[in-house]
Protein backbone atom coordinates (compact mmCIF):
# COMPACT_ATOMS: atom_id res chain seq x y z
CA UNK A 1 0.00 0.00 0.00
CA UNK A 2 1.12 3.38 -1.41
CA UNK A 3 0.66 6.28 1.47
CA UNK A 4 -0.29 9.53 0.58
CA UNK A 5 -0.48 13.04 1.86
CA UNK A 6 -0.35 17.21 1.29
CA UNK A 7 -1.04 20.21 3.07
CA UNK A 8 -3.51 22.99 1.34
CA UNK A 9 -1.10 23.75 -1.42
CA UNK A 10 -0.41 20.56 -2.33
CA UNK A 11 -4.22 19.01 -2.34
CA UNK A 12 -5.21 19.41 -5.98
CA UNK A 13 -1.93 17.61 -7.46
CA UNK A 14 -2.44 14.73 -4.64
CA UNK A 15 -6.24 14.38 -5.75
CA UNK A 16 -4.90 13.83 -9.06
CA UNK A 17 -2.36 11.96 -8.12
CA UNK A 18 -4.71 9.42 -6.07
CA UNK A 19 -6.85 9.36 -9.04
CA UNK A 20 -4.22 8.62 -11.21
CA UNK A 21 -2.70 5.43 -9.14
CA UNK A 22 -5.95 3.86 -7.62
CA UNK A 23 -6.90 3.51 -12.16
CA UNK A 24 -3.47 1.56 -11.95
CA UNK A 25 -4.66 -0.84 -9.41
CA UNK A 26 -2.37 0.72 -6.85
CA UNK A 27 -3.82 0.95 -3.30
CA UNK A 28 -4.10 4.02 -1.98
CA UNK A 29 -4.60 5.37 2.05
CA UNK A 30 -4.88 8.70 1.48
CA UNK A 31 -3.74 9.96 4.90
CA UNK A 32 -5.08 13.73 4.09
CA UNK A 33 -5.95 16.81 3.52
CA UNK A 34 -9.50 16.46 2.38
CA UNK A 35 -10.19 20.31 2.19
CA UNK A 36 -7.90 23.49 1.23
CA UNK A 37 -8.31 24.89 4.80
CA UNK A 38 -4.78 25.97 5.35
CA UNK A 39 -2.82 23.51 7.85
CA UNK A 40 0.69 22.51 9.11
CA UNK A 41 3.07 20.37 6.51
CA UNK A 42 4.96 18.65 8.89
CA UNK A 43 1.57 17.57 10.48
CA UNK A 44 1.39 15.66 7.05
CA UNK A 45 4.55 14.46 6.04
CA UNK A 46 4.85 12.99 9.79
CA UNK A 47 1.84 10.73 8.86
CA UNK A 48 3.41 9.60 5.65
CA UNK A 49 7.03 9.46 7.24
CA UNK A 50 6.18 7.98 10.64
CA UNK A 51 4.95 4.55 9.58
CA UNK A 52 7.37 4.44 6.84
CA UNK A 53 10.11 5.03 9.41
CA UNK A 54 8.77 2.10 12.22
CA UNK A 55 8.74 -0.08 9.03
CA UNK A 56 4.65 -0.21 9.18
CA UNK A 57 4.52 0.98 5.39
CA UNK A 58 7.47 0.90 2.37
CA UNK A 59 6.71 3.69 0.05
CA UNK A 60 4.86 7.30 0.40
CA UNK A 61 4.01 10.58 -1.70
CA UNK A 62 4.13 13.56 0.13
CA UNK A 63 2.84 16.94 -1.74
CA UNK A 64 2.79 20.78 -0.38
CA UNK A 65 2.94 23.79 -2.54
CA UNK A 66 6.79 23.54 -3.50
CA UNK A 67 7.90 20.32 -2.21
CA UNK A 68 10.63 22.18 0.59
CA UNK A 69 8.76 21.99 3.45
CA UNK A 70 7.71 18.23 3.19
CA UNK A 71 11.14 16.81 2.18
CA UNK A 72 12.52 18.82 5.43
CA UNK A 73 9.85 17.44 8.01
CA UNK A 74 10.18 13.30 6.38
CA UNK A 75 13.43 13.62 6.76
CA UNK A 76 13.85 13.68 10.06
CA UNK A 77 12.54 10.46 10.97
CA UNK A 78 14.67 7.62 11.01
CA UNK A 79 15.11 5.03 7.92
CA UNK A 80 13.42 7.86 5.66
CA UNK A 81 14.79 8.73 2.47
CA UNK A 82 12.27 11.72 1.48
CA UNK A 83 13.63 12.66 -2.50
CA UNK A 84 12.22 16.10 -3.79
CA UNK A 85 11.83 15.42 -7.60
CA UNK A 86 11.77 18.32 -10.32
CA UNK A 87 11.27 15.72 -13.62
CA UNK A 88 11.52 12.73 -14.68
CA UNK A 89 15.20 11.94 -13.91
CA UNK A 90 15.18 12.92 -10.25
CA UNK A 91 12.36 11.01 -9.65
CA UNK A 92 14.21 8.07 -11.27
CA UNK A 93 17.32 8.63 -9.87
CA UNK A 94 15.48 8.78 -6.25
CA UNK A 95 14.82 5.29 -6.74
CA UNK A 96 17.63 4.05 -8.47
CA UNK A 97 20.34 5.25 -6.55
CA UNK A 98 19.27 6.62 -3.71
CA UNK A 99 16.31 4.17 -3.06
CA UNK A 100 13.86 6.76 -2.07
CA UNK A 101 11.14 5.75 0.13
CA UNK A 102 8.81 9.10 -0.38
CA UNK A 103 8.74 10.71 -3.07
CA UNK A 104 8.12 14.45 -2.70
CA UNK A 105 6.63 16.54 -5.28
CA UNK A 106 5.94 20.50 -5.43
CA UNK A 107 1.98 20.89 -6.58
CA UNK A 108 2.55 24.61 -7.20
CA UNK A 109 5.58 24.15 -9.27
CA UNK A 110 4.05 20.91 -11.08
CA UNK A 111 2.31 20.16 -14.33
CA UNK A 112 0.04 17.17 -13.28
CA UNK A 113 0.86 15.34 -16.45
CA UNK A 114 4.22 15.55 -15.29
CA UNK A 115 3.78 14.36 -11.86
CA UNK A 116 1.53 11.77 -12.83
CA UNK A 117 4.65 10.70 -15.49
CA UNK A 118 7.46 11.19 -12.27
CA UNK A 119 5.33 9.13 -9.59
CA UNK A 120 5.54 6.27 -12.55
CA UNK A 121 8.81 6.12 -13.22
CA UNK A 122 9.97 6.48 -9.33
CA UNK A 123 7.22 4.08 -7.80
CA UNK A 124 7.87 1.06 -11.40
CA UNK A 125 11.94 2.03 -10.84
CA UNK A 126 14.23 -0.51 -8.83
CA UNK A 127 17.10 0.56 -6.83
CA UNK A 128 20.31 -0.61 -8.12
CA UNK A 129 22.08 -1.41 -4.75
CA UNK A 130 25.59 -1.89 -5.84
CA UNK A 131 27.85 0.98 -5.13
CA UNK A 132 24.80 3.18 -3.83
CA UNK A 133 24.36 0.63 -0.75
CA UNK A 134 27.97 2.09 0.10
CA UNK A 135 26.16 5.43 -0.11
CA UNK A 136 23.13 4.54 1.58
CA UNK A 137 25.31 2.57 4.36
CA UNK A 138 27.06 5.95 4.96
CA UNK A 139 23.90 8.13 5.20
CA UNK A 140 22.58 5.51 7.78
CA UNK A 141 25.39 5.54 9.76
CA UNK A 142 25.18 9.55 9.59
CA UNK A 143 21.82 9.17 11.49
CA UNK A 144 23.29 7.00 14.44
CA UNK A 145 26.16 9.36 14.72
CA UNK A 146 23.02 12.62 14.83
CA UNK A 147 20.30 10.79 16.12
CA UNK A 148 16.56 11.23 15.14
CA UNK A 149 16.99 15.30 16.34
CA UNK A 150 19.43 15.93 13.12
Amino acid sequence: MLLIASDHGGLELKQILVDYLQKRGIEINDLGVHADDSVDYPDYAARVAEPISKNEAQQGILVCGTGIGMSIAANKFPGVRAALAHDEFTAQMAREHNNANILVLGGRVLDPELACRMVSVWYEGNYEGGRHQNRLNKIIQLERQCGSDA
